[in-house]
């Protein structure tokens, strides 16, 4: 509970005043300092963005007790982690705990993996920023629009941080949704690899065709083995087949590379005609 308070002592302005966008917050901010015998009181603001709740201490003897608590005079130039007041893991995931519901945001997963915990103070940043590194949580920090912001990005560590801080339901939410994208992404590279390949069929049997119907004009396809002239055949009456299941409509069935290897012939068969005809017509 003490680690609790002291997280919010460090994130308000010499424990005078939070800004909170949530009442619930506000409200286990006003009950945590209770328990350590100091009073305070939550007020609500309009603001452009919407409502939100202030729990402010301004009382002297309030403010007094609260540095009793902490150690500290109120004359601080620089507020910074006490290392004294988190010894132990259960501190630590306490304090971090308290610093997200103090100034703390997380992204919808289903846009992108981020944590962000805002502090106008530098050194309580480099401070909570070390603390993050420590625990391998692989934090950054930054300055946007004046204030200090450290981060994590990564999935795993999002999540990590999530359940290291009490929030099991929301590392659980996180991980369901890597699960839903997972499967999305593999359902779109078997989705993409199906239309590449359907293309690719397209593209080959269209070639075959061309070929074929060009030596039907020619009259040349009666001229051709026997095995020469079933496949255009087949190819004729399959036109949208790839080569695989064209190879079933056989009795007996041929192999693939056995269909290939004839399709292929019919294309230089009409290929080499094409050419004997536009020397010709040159002459």
């Amino acid at each position: 509970m003490k680690i609790g308070i002291y997280t919010l002592g460090c994130k308000v302005n010499q424990y005078e005043t939070q800004a909170m966008e949530q009442e619930l917050t506000a409200r286990v901010a006003e009950q945590l300092f209770a328990r350590c015998g100091v009073r305070g009181t939550i007020l609500e603001k309009s603001r452009p963005s919407g409502v939100v709740y202030e729990f402010g201490i301004r009382e002297p003897e309030q403010v007094a007790r609260l540095h009793e608590l902490f150690g500290t005079t109120g004359s601080e130039t620089s507020l910074q982690i006490d290392p004294r007041m988190i010894r132990c893991q259960t501190c630590v995931s306490a304090y971090i705990g308290m610093a997200f519901l103090c100034g703390g945001t997380v992204t919808d997963p289903k846009k992108e993996y981020n944590i962000e915990f805002l502090t106008s103070r530098t050194n309580l940043a480099r401070d909570f920023e070390a603390l993050l590194a420590e625990h391998e949580f692989a934090p950054h920090r930054t300055r946007r629009n004046g204030v200090n912001l450290v981060y994590v990005k990564s999935c795993a560590n999002v999540e990590r941080i999530l359940a290291f801080m009490g929030a099991a339901q929301a590392a659980a939410q996180i991980n369901a949704q890597k699960a839903v994208k997972q499967m999305r992404n593999q359902i779109n590279r078997h989705t993409n690899c199906d239309t590449a390949n359907l293309g690719k069929t397209a593209r080959a049997n269209a070639q075959t065709l061309k070929a074929i119907r060009f030596l039907q004009e020619q009259n040349a396809l009666e001229t051709l083995p026997e095995v020469l002239q079933q496949a255009a055949a087949k190819r004729l009456e399959n036109p949208d087949l790839s080569l695989t299941a064209l190879c079933a409509c056989f009795d007996p069935p041929v192999s693939k590379s056995g269909l290939s290897h004839r399709m292929k012939k019919l294309e230089l068969l009409a290929q080499t005609m094409r050419e004997r005809m536009e020397q010709e017509e040159t002459k």
